[in-house]
């Protein structure tokens, strides 16, 4: 009975557990204190205050509208093309705004695209320019002392012996020569005006063989033409040299008819048929025409 009536026995002690606790505790504090050693927290910023905020926001504002207006008033190009044709080669281009450009033969252009303009350079030679309307980027070409500037037109530019010739067939240009006046030329369909050395010339009518985009499908269209440019013309589509002996008269006498820009010769052997003139080949291609 007396064993049955007694307390149970008492648990054991916890010390031991306790004590293993507290260093566990020990050992995470200073692991934290050793990480915190070696990665340091940055130091917290205060948030600005509003009057900061929109200052700093008006700030950032000046700054991009004065980028965008340098970028604007600098109008960079972004983009360059060249192209060019050998002598006896004709070549259409199309361009990426939809414009189009056909060079004549011995012809070289440049384009280049900026953001607010479409700028051409016709570098030699003769090139006509169907150019796709854009309020927004007025399209100019550049012909050395000549700037020709339109919306969306079909015109034809021609840089020859310090001359320069510009036929419009459809819309309005303005041309601008550097010895000209502040007013622009403002030429309309079927007009054309040349440039001599930097000086315009009065408009007159466009060449019929230029109205009917002659040279663009291979023809020379002469219609009472001097010789002497007759030749000048011819030429341009030959590599070896045309040599005209004149004599104060041949040069002077006229040119009709309609040729083939590919069969230069087959004109020159037709020349002592239609004009009182001689013309004798030489071994290295050139030719000699006398009377």
């Amino acid at each position: 009975m007396d064993d049955l009536n007694a307390a149970p026995p008492a648990p054991p002690p916890a010390a031991p557990a306790a004590a293993a606790a507290q260093s566990f505790d020990a050992a995470l504090l200073a692991e934290r204190d050793a990480l915190r050693v070696l990665f340091p927290l940055p130091p917290a910023r205060s948030r600005p205050a509003p009057a900061q905020r929109l200052r700093t926001a008006g700030l950032t504002g000046l700054v991009l509208a004065l980028s965008t207006a340098l970028l604007l008033w600098w109008n960079p190009a972004w983009r360059v093309e060249r192209h060019a044709t050998a002598i006896g080669e004709h070549r259409s281009i199309a361009l990426a705004d939809g414009s189009q450009i056909t060079l004549d033969t011995a012809s070289a252009v440049r384009v280049a695209w900026h953001l607010r303009s479409r700028e051409a350079a016709l570098l030699q030679g003769r090139a006509r320019f169907d150019v796709a309307h854009d309020r927004l980027r007025p399209f100019t070409v550049d012909a050395g002392p000549v700037q020709v500037r339109v919306l969306g037109t079909v015109f034809d530019v021609q840089r020859r012996q310090g001359e320069v010739r510009v036929s419009v067939l459809r819309g309005l240009v303005q041309v601008q020569g550097s010895g000209q006046p502040a007013q622009p030329w403002l030429l309309h369909p079927g007009e054309r005006l040349r440039i001599v050395g930097a000086t315009p010339t009065q408009p007159e009518p466009v060449a019929p063989g230029d109205a009917e985009g002659a040279w663009v499908q291979g023809r020379l269209v002469f219609d009472r033409t001097p010789l002497r440019d007759a030749l000048a013309e011819v030429q341009r589509y030959r590599s070896a040299p045309i040599r005209l002996y004149d004599d104060g008269r041949l040069g002077r006498q006229t040119l009709s008819g309609v040729f083939d820009t590919a069969q230069t010769d087959r004109l020159l052997d037709l020349l002592p048929e239609i004009l009182n003139a001689k013309v004798q080949r030489q071994a290295d291609g050139s030719v000699n025409i006398s009377r």
